[in-house]
């Protein structure tokens, strides 16, 4: 199962997510036991618990301690296999050396999945955009993503091959080809931690082909 938390400093809002049968009691039980439960639903397969106080700045939290410095938290705080995943935005280094040291200090036990440069601007860092995607390419590389695909090289099963589009286009196979691998390692680079985080965030969204 995995476990979703958003608090707006006075209700926590937890949702359960991928629970299966053999859980479901066990956990109904557990989170009953919270106090001050405003409400509660559930479906198949997910439950939902509405709790009136906030939990997430509690002495020895981890969330106490992100709270301490002028870190930007970006719910919802992640559960799944015993451990908690964090996003936070960082505008200043020193900060993230004492939050890291205050961890040591408390043996908390912590990992980095993911550091990424911050942009200045919230907006840019945190929601996806054209620029963000399609900076980094040539016109070359672009115009090789837009005649694969009009050439229906990304339907399945494909229509052409590189060496027909290349053919058609009168450019060499070797060159289009360069151009076209490029572009797709650099959209998918830009994509991944938007990918890596829906991975985390959305589960249960995935559809058999």
């Amino acid at each position: 199962m995995k476990m979703f938390f958003w608090c707006n400093e006075e209700h926590d809002f937890i949702e359960v997510t991928e629970v299966s049968r053999g859980e479901r009691a066990a956990l109904t039980k557990e989170l009953s036991k919270l106090e001050d439960i405003i409400e509660r639903s559930s479906d198949r397969d997910k439950l939902q618990y509405i709790i009136r106080r906030c939990h997430c700045n509690e002495q020895a939290s981890v969330s106490s301690h992100i709270e301490a410095y002028d870190f930007l938290q970006i719910p919802p705080i992640f559960y799944s296999q015993g451990w908690e995943y964090y996003r936070i935005i960082a505008f200043r280094h020193e900060h993230i050396d004492a939050l890291l040291h205050d961890f040591d200090t408390h043996h908390f036990q912590y990992e980095i999945v993911r550091k990424q440069p911050f942009k200045g601007f919230v907006s840019s860092s945190m929601t996806l955009t054209a620029d963000a995607l399609f900076a980094d390419l040539t016109q070359k590389q672009i115009g090789a993503v837009l005649t694969a695909y009009a050439n229906g090289y990304y339907q399945f099963p494909r229509r052409a091959n590189v060496k027909l589009i290349a053919a058609k286009g009168r450019v060499p196979r070797t060159t289009f080809q360069e151009h076209l691998h490029k572009a797709e390692g650099k959209i998918v680079a830009s994509l991944f931690p938007y990918l890596e985080l829906y991975s985390h965030v959305a589960p249960g969204t995935s559809k058999a082909a």
